[in-house]
């Protein structure tokens, strides 16, 4: 496995971090709590050490399927990285989404990053996680109802009590990151990144490059589109938001599958999946950090890990950047 320092921070992490929202169930057609258990302790014995989970991930319920997972490994040896700023208990803030939860239960669900709120979540994702800090505090998104000042003044809070070790953002805009640094110093920021979603590029990218910041890539294999196993019109479970998402529109699949036949040889060449090929070439883009990916089972775990051992020459990624312009013009 490799490792990476984020930003300044002093902490460091594993380049394939474990993904956790699909473990959580939500919006993923629910979960098998052993099945997850069993994904990180798989992806631990390759060397992820780090876990990105959140609490809005199955309302708690990933939380406490990591914190279940941990318990019988050594703490110091695992990074957790969670987030906050997302409630589905409150009728406060700025109403995200109307969504169900595991149980099929409606709900509502805000962007509430107020300072109390914080304090309050931070408790709670301790005890769910039964730990006594957390490695990396991130916000989940952007909160406008909220001064991203009074937002930043309640982490450092938390880190002048030992209760958070680092403190970075997600989905934030390079302006809302400036906004927060004169506040505290960010060790990171977790963005959506992938084949077929490049638009961080543009700014996010050269701006942490230049401040040193590390860029957590999140969805790199596109919930599963760019695994080359998603067929045009494939069915998806109900509460799996696949269903109805744009890019898994039939055409879109179809241009993505030409695509990763062109690379494919590749792949075979290097006893590879399209998954491995597609995270290695992901970590060799320009400020990509680490990329969080997801597995539900430990089979999906190990596949996940082992792209590490993947070796790409500049050639080759320049290659599949080619065929991946021409294809999709992405």
């Amino acid at each position: 496995m490799e490792y990476i320092e984020l930003g300044s921070s002093g902490l460091t992490v594993s380049r394939i971090t474990f993904g956790s929202w699909a473990a959580g169930g939500w919006m993923w057609g629910g979960t098998e709590q052993n099945d997850a258990v069993g994904a990180i302790h798989a992806s631990f014995d390759l060397g992820v050490t780090s876990i990105d989970t959140a609490p809005i991930y199955g309302q708690g319920l990933s939380e406490e399927i990591v914190g279940e997972a941990i318990k019988s490994l050594p703490r110091d040896q695992v990074q957790i990285l969670t987030k906050f700023g997302m409630r589905w208990d409150l009728a406060k803030g700025t109403l995200s989404m109307k969504s169900r939860n595991n149980e099929g239960q409606d709900i509502d669900v805000y962007k509430y990053a107020g300072r109390e709120s914080i304090i309050r979540e931070c408790e709670d994702s301790l005890r769910r996680l039964g730990t006594d800090y957390i490695d990396l505090y991130q916000i989940h998104w952007p909160d406008v109802t909220t001064p991203i000042a009074e937002t930043m003044e309640a982490v450092q809070r938390l880190i002048e009590q030992g209760k958070v070790r680092a403190a970075g953002v997600s989905n934030y805009s390079v302006a809302q990151m400036q906004e927060a640094e004169q506040v505290l110093n960010l060790a990171s920021n977790q963005v959506p990144y992938s084949m077929v979603r490049r638009d961080i590029e543009k700014d996010v990218v050269p701006y942490c490059v230049e401040h040193g910041k590390a860029i957590l890539a999140y969805s790199p294999l596109q919930l599963g589109l760019l695994t080359g196993k998603i067929r045009p019109g494939q069915p998806f479970d109900e509460g799996d938001l696949r269903a109805t998402h744009p890019l898994f529109k039939p055409e879109f699949v179809t241009r993505v599958n030409r695509f990763l036949d062109k690379i494919r040889p590749m792949a075979e060449s290097k006893s590879a999946t399209l998954g491995q090929l597609v995270l290695r070439w992901t970590l060799a883009q320009p400020g990509i950090s680490v990329a969080l990916v997801g597995a539900r089972n430990a089979e999906q775990a190990v596949q996940n890990a082992r792209a590490i051992d993947l070796t790409l020459s500049p050639q080759e990624v320049d290659f599949i950047t080619r065929e991946l312009e021409e294809g999709l013009g992405a």
